[in-house]
């Protein structure tokens, strides 16, 4: 299904392509237990679909449990698996601590927003990675 901005609908994602190889997936406003699978069997079909370069945009995620973590750190390896790359935009101030205290910003990197992921994926040169000020 497609929506009037271009954008695909999932069932509980919105998909929007970026170049050849890149989308910026919507996280729902809640990801837990009961649909954490179901988002991450859609991102998966994504990679498999040969978008390798993942901007996850959580802005409107209110409550992820940590199925929604599992899901998010299994989604990094099903995009490394594939030479590609998932990034992480948009937490809002609490779930950006709970990165932090975890150290899951080694495993995801986490960005403020979804055009600083963005310009780290369009620079496709792992020599111009983001300096300290482009991440949270």
């Amino acid at each position: 299904m497609s929506g009037r901005d271009g954008s695909t609908g999932y069932l509980m994602l919105t998909v929007q392509v970026q170049g050849e190889n890149t989308a910026v997936v919507r996280l729902p406003q809640q990801v837990d237990f009961d649909n954490a699978s179901a988002v991450g069997a859609q991102c998966e079909d994504l990679v498999q679909r040969g978008l390798t370069t993942l901007v996850v945009d959580a802005s409107g995620t209110e409550y992820l449990d940590s199925s929604g973590v599992t899901m998010l750190i299994t989604l990094s390896r099903t995009t490394q698996a594939r030479s590609g790359t998932l990034y992480l935009a948009a937490f809002n101030s609490h779930y950006q601590q709970i990165w932090h205290m975890l150290g899951l910003e080694t495993v995801i990197p986490l960005f403020p927003t979804v055009p600083a992921a963005l310009s780290v994926s369009d620079a496709r040169d792992p020599a111009a990675a983001p300096g300290v000020s482009d991440r949270v």
